[in-house]
């Protein structure tokens, strides 16, 4: 198994990214990332089954870099970087080598880093209620078509 090391700059956290083993159970803070199909690049907190696993000293690191993994997949940034006919797949050594520099690109200008993190915190919170509410909705209304269905 390939261990790739990312050493720590001034304004990077120091990260270790290997592939993901069923049942491996991490101590420090960490995050997956899924390695197999479309989706390749999606950060999660829970292990994906095809994913490799970034290690940090720490959560707010692990947090930062999160915000950062699920910016690049929203934006499609690993699509030319997929290889395979049948089912696409990203390869661990051509995401430690894209990851690290697009990384310390982006949180770069800590400041505006930050700002852009609250901000998708916010989304975050605000779609979480919105399906929330959705989801009161849909109850609220198969009750009023229960009762009067009953009648």
């Amino acid at each position: 198994m390939k261990i790739y090391q990312i050493f720590k700059s001034e304004s990077m956290p120091n990260f270790i990214i290997k592939t993901h083993q069923k049942d491996t159970l991490y101590t420090k803070p960490h995050l997956f990332i899924l390695n197999k199909g479309m989706n390749s690049g999606k950060p999660q907190k829970e292990p994906f089954t095809n994913s490799f696993v970034v290690i940090f000293q720490n959560e707010e690191d692990c947090e930062n870099i999160y915000f950062v993994a699920y910016s690049l997949w929203q934006t499609k940034f690993w699509h030319p970087y997929l290889v395979g006919s049948v089912i696409p797949f990203l390869r661990l050594p051509d995401f430690s080598k894209e990851f690290n520099p697009k990384a310390r690109l982006i949180m770069q200008e800590h400041e505006e880093h930050q700002k852009n993190i609250a901000a998708l915190k916010l989304l975050e919170k605000k779609e979480k209620q919105f399906h929330e509410n959705i989801n009161l909705i849909s109850d609220l209304r198969k009750t009023i078509l229960y009762r009067y269905c009953r009648k």
